[in-house]
């Protein structure tokens, strides 16, 4: 298939600037993302596009320069369809289209990988689900255990984009901003259905009022995204996921307009094995370890410890003492400081 040829669907861009400094340029700003679409359409169409490539303003703003963030496909040519997006340059909102990550990544969480393939199928297929689509999911478990990643990898096999934002940015300095930031969420959602809406650490605005006061900053957010779940307006082919560590401490009010919760758990022995054996792949460094032993001893951590605490942190240790390659000491490092555990020559 000539990739020239293929149709691009959505195109996600972000403003660089001119390539020369001038006062007198002034700095473009979309106030209005379909209007913009548009407008980018009627000067590009036929464009061939790729990652990372530049595209220049040649009509309101002539040189300006826009870079190709991501792309659904990677590369092709934009057409009357595609759907041409620009990343703000608060980057509050994140939109991306995901390409690097399949829920077969996700190590365990079998029950949990299982209940969201409703999710997948309303994603691919939205019209056949009517009114008893999966609009409203609460994933809950301890930090690091997939939540994020199982997120991303639904967006990536249902070839939907993925806009992400963390609660806490949803609060805004002045009255009125937390409700324009979740209208603003769900206006771009609305321009790229079918797409996930990820909310992560939504313990932040959605604490029960026994937990903390609830102030008029945070209210007004509630209140806002309130109306978005219940479907106020309808928009048809959004998931909107929320992310919490603390599930059991959210506000019942809004805790109720989630259709489905599903549970992210520790892994156990097997599972913590196989999270070291996939992230050793790509390890630099030759393993001279007993990864049965590791496996053993970090019960209770999550699937991100073990890659950023136990085996980055043996990474780095080896690598400051010289050595090519690391042991289940270095490894057992982070474990003894947290436990302390008997030392080495108990494996022996």
């Amino acid at each position: 298939m000539n990739e020239r040829r293929v149709e691009i669907k959505y195109l996600i861009l972000r403003p660089l600037g001119y390539p020369l400094k001038a006062s007198y340029h002034e700095y473009p700003v979309v106030d209005n993302p379909k209007v913009f679409d548009k407008y980018a359409k009627d000067q590009w169409k036929g464009e061939f596009v790729s990652k990372g490539m530049l595209l220049f303003d040649m009509r309101m703003f002539p040189d300006f320069a826009f870079e190709v963030e991501s792309a659904e496909p990677d590369q092709g040519i934009i057409s009357d369809s595609t759907i041409i997006l620009v990343e703000p340059a608060n980057r509050d909102i994140e939109t991306e289209i995901v390409t690097n990550v399949n829920l077969s990544d996700v190590v365990g969480q079998e029950d949990a990988k299982r209940k969201v393939r409703v999710i997948l199928e309303y994603l691919r297929n939205p019209e056949r689900f009517g009114k008893w689509s999966p609009k409203n999911v609460l994933f809950y478990g301890p930090p690091g255990t997939g939540k994020t990643m199982t997120a991303k990898a639904l967006a990536n096999e249902a070839k939907v984009p993925f806009i992400s934002i963390k609660s806490t940015k949803l609060i805004g300095e002045h009255v009125g901003d937390g409700a324009r930031r979740i209208h603003e969420l769900y206006e771009r959602a609305s321009q790229l259905s079918p797409c996930i809406v990820f909310l992560d650490e939504f313990d932040a605005i959605a604490l029960d009022r026994s937990y903390q006061e609830l102030r008029g900053d945070v209210s007004e957010v509630v209140n806002a995204l309130l109306t978005e779940l219940d479907g106020i307006e309808s928009r048809e082919g959004i998931c909107t996921i929320a992310a919490t560590n603390r599930a059991e401490m959210l506000d019942h009010s809004i805790r109720s307009r989630f259709e489905e919760e599903i549970e992210f758990s520790l892994p156990n022995y097997e599972e913590r094995l196989e999270i070291m054996r996939k992230n050793l792949k790509e390890f630099p460094l030759k393993i001279k370890a007993k990864l049965s032993e590791v496996a053993r001893v970090t019960e209770g951590l999550s699937g991100r410890d073990i890659v950023e605490k136990v085996l980055k942190s043996a990474l780095h240790r080896a690598i400051a003492e010289g050595r090519d390659y690391v042991t289940t000491e270095d490894m057992l490092g982070f474990i003894k400081k947290k436990t302390k555990i008997p030392p080495k020559n108990m494996f022996i």
